[in-house]
């Protein structure tokens, strides 16, 4: 790829890139025609300049000025109408393309298993899907187009200038070799520029969005200045990468320039001099054609230089999300199995699974789990209890074993199908910058306002959200930092509910909320499980007495299973140590 290889331009990846055009094939080809008639325009205008000195204004003849004048306002108008469409659709088709792009990478991510989230930076995934496809656009918009545009007239150009005068293009010629190979050499210096620039924009990014994100932390624990010199140091790595293309481009620049006024200075010398001597070749309209000739040469060097290096900001940006879109990291979806409903029968065998290669979470786990069983797993943090949640609903996928459901192995039925069937309540309840109702109903066009409102009542949840302003129209605002963790935890219960799965799984959903919210939640958690199988992580007494089973967890094996008053009568059991040591102390306050 162009980011690694350090070349001046990848034409794989160009190609790849210009395969999002094949829906706008007729807006590319007629962008492309306008370009190569732009390059003819651009050659007419100095010619009828040359005529017009030659033959109207040498020999002060009105009425041939009066024409000549006339037919340069008519090409200039005709050459603005195309420069027009040419700019126009040129974008246009910038921006349907890196729609389609855009559109296509949400869609890939969205089929990312959870372990690339865990190992990919959140701000360097936004600033592939937001700054670095916008920036994509410019390809079409400023580089490509242009660039061809600028190849062609500087052809036709030089095409011309040879038809006009051999000997004075020769002169032209003296110069530009020199011209390109300062152009070679800038291109490849500004890319690996941008590339750095790419690099530090994604970790600029990536920093202040954790920031913002964990910015409670942040000021809790002081770190205020800490992560301002952190900020200064990445923000000046990225002004550094700046301040290199402004170097590159100080330098090129005025070479390119000085170039172009020793090429004008030649022409007006050897053309003078030639002009002076009588010759019929060289009049005083081929030197004024000439000059403005040269200009329309160098200057599209010149500016291919600078759109190129556009073009090379959109090469790295299209290398980097075409890298997000080649990433293997989805779930086999080979299931052929479309389900309905579900029983709710649950088993494990011998499920081996760890989130880091060899250091396995969970030890060979083997449990059923009965259709309408309320089934509870405790143990210490970090026994495997809530990877066994992420592997039932294929989150992850199992290292060995199997994970049957209604007796069917899990990889047989496809995904949105078992996942529909499945609803989780998490410890750490995420909503979205939305209304009350939309964060319920995650705007499944299925469930209505009045079902919502009829489930609110059911788990007695409706009174509370009918207090807010606004009601169920309420916005929680970013991760619904408008409620309180017992809020947004009644407010995960329902949209549980209102999906109205087959298989319940609740993850602690009742810890680190107040006393008034733990009774709603209580209520909300019997009124949810009645009647569909449940599996309830919690360490609240209420929750794991009232469960059908129980499985004890430690270092990822299941080390007792039973009932709560089975799992007692073990003397010196881990489940009556994990009771006595956790729960007597909460008992005694009921």
């Amino acid at each position: 790829m162009a980011a690694s290889s350090g070349n001046a331009f990848d034409f794989k990846l160009f190609r790849r890139l210009l395969e999002y055009t094949q829906v706008y094939k007729w807006t590319f080809y007629f962008v492309a025609i306008a370009a190569i008639l732009l390059s003819f325009f651009a050659v007419l205008r100095p010619y009828l300049l040359q005529v017009t000195i030659d033959e109207s204004i040498v020999p002060q003849d009105n009425d041939q000025l009066l024409f000549y004048i006339s037919l340069m306002a008519g090409v200039l108008f005709l050459e603005v109408i195309f420069q027009f469409c040419f700019i126009y659709f040129a974008n246009w088709l910038g921006q349907e393309v890196i729609r389609d792009l855009r559109v296509n990478l949400f869609e890939h991510m969205l089929q990312f298993k959870m372990k690339y989230f865990d190992n990919s930076a959140v701000g360097r995934l936004v600033t592939r899907a937001v700054s670095d496809i916008e920036t994509i656009a410019s390809i079409f918009s400023q580089g490509l187009f242009m660039i061809i545009s600028d190849l062609l007239k500087m052809l036709v150009v030089l095409g011309f200038m040879v038809y006009q005068s051999w000997r004075l293009t020769l002169l032209v010629l003296l110069v530009l070799p020199f011209i390109l190979y300062a152009t070679r050499v800038f291109q490849k210096k500004m890319k690996l520029a941008f590339e750095e620039v790419r690099t530090q924009v994604a970790n600029l990014n990536t920093f202040v969005q954790e920031r913002i994100t964990g910015m409670k932390i942040v000021q809790l624990f002081t770190r205020e200045e800490k992560e301002y010199e952190k900020f200064k140091e990445i923000n000046d790595k990225h002004r550094k990468g700046w301040i290199k293309t402004v170097w590159y481009n100080s330098i090129f620049f005025p070479i390119a320039e000085m170039s172009t006024s020793i090429t004008i200075g030649l022409i007006v010398w050897y053309g003078g001099l030639r002009v002076m001597a009588g010759s019929e070749a060289i009049t005083l309209g081929v030197i004024v054609a000439f000059i403005e000739l040269s200009q329309m040469l160098f200057r599209p060097l010149r500016q291919i230089a600078d759109k190129f290096n556009t073009l090379q900001m959109g090469m790295v940006a299209a290398n980097r999300v075409f890298g997000v879109l080649d990433t293997k990291s989805s779930i086999a979806d080979e299931g052929t199995l479309e389900i309905d409903h579900l029983k709710g029968d649950i088993a494990f065998e011998n499920i081996h699974f760890g989130y880091v290669d060899k250091e396995e979470v969970l030890k060979g786990i083997s449990f059923k789990a009965n259709a309408g069983e309320t089934v509870a797993i405790v143990g210490a943090t970090g026994a495997g209890k809530s990877t066994i949640i992420n592997l039932l609903n294929r989150s992850y996928e199992i290292w060995d074993g199997t994970i049957y459901v209604d007796g069917i192995d899990s990889r047989d039925i496809t995904l949105k199908s078992l996942r529909s069937q499945i609803a989780i309540v998490l410890q750490d309840v995420f909503l979205f910058a939305d209304t009350i109702m939309n964060n319920i109903t995650l705007n499944h066009p299925e469930i209505t306002r009045e079902s919502v409102i009829q489930a609110a009542k059911d788990i007695g949840v409706h009174e509370f959200i009918s207090s807010l302003p606004g009601g169920y129209d309420y916005n929680v605002k970013e991760r619904g930092v408008m409620l309180s963790s017992g809020q947004r935890q009644l407010i995960a219960f329902l949209r549980a509910y209102v999906s109205d799965p087959s298989i319940l799984v609740l993850d602690e959903a009742t810890s680190s909320v107040d006393s008034y919210s733990e009774q709603l939640i209580q209520k909300a958690t019997d009124k949810i499980t009645q009647g569909r199988t449940s599996i309830v992580i919690a360490h609240r007494l209420a929750t794991v007495k009232k469960a059908d089973k129980i499985l004890v967890m430690d270092a990822g094996k299941i080390v007792e299973m039973g009932n709560h008053q089975e799992l007692l009568q073990k003397e010196n059991g881990y489940y009556k140590k994990l009771y006595e040591v956790q729960f007597m102390q909460e008992e005694e306050t009921l």
